[in-house]
């Protein structure tokens, strides 16, 4: 592992933690050389998901691209952390096990709306205004009537 700081390659591992209900685990390392302590975090490399878009394009399942969408559907609202996280391996966990080569974007669309429907509704209402498009503020009312 190279340090973030000075680049060298030789550490040693402080403390180590298993995460995600074992999904993955969480070490503590310190540089031998300028002694910078990090954290890293190894986990399972799942088989290649590719997602399969509106227009037919595919492109590979992007957990990062996935977790910057809810969290700007979640920003500024009262969501700790520790729920968030859950909620997103939640959704992973579901995309894993349900499809094992392609998921369509509509699919992946779907389970993150049960997902924040269940956590939060201003999250929820902010994803699916994004998700399905809203053309105008009826279609918003609807939704959150829906919710009701």
């Amino acid at each position: 592992m190279r340090c973030p700081k000075c680049s060298c390659q030789d550490d040693k591992v402080v403390d180590s933690r298993s995460v995600r209900e074992g999904a993955g685990v969480r070490r503590r390392r310190e540089c031998l050389n300028c002694q910078h302590r990090f954290t890293t975090h190894e986990g399972i490399i799942h088989v290649e998901l590719k997602i399969v878009k509106k227009d037919n394009i595919r492109e590979d399942f992007d957990k990062d691209k996935l977790r910057r969408g809810v969290e700007n559907a979640c920003y500024k609202r009262p969501i700790n952390a520790e729920t968030f996280d859950q909620m997103l391996e939640d959704i992973y966990s579901v995309i894993y096990e349900q499809h094992d080569k392609e998921v369509s974007s509509a699919e992946i669309g779907k389970h993150v709306m049960r997902a924040l429907k269940r956590v939060d509704h201003v999250a929820y209402v902010r994803f699916a205004s994004v998700y399905r498009k809203f053309k105008d503020v009826d279609e918003f009312i609807e939704e959150i009537r829906a919710l009701k």
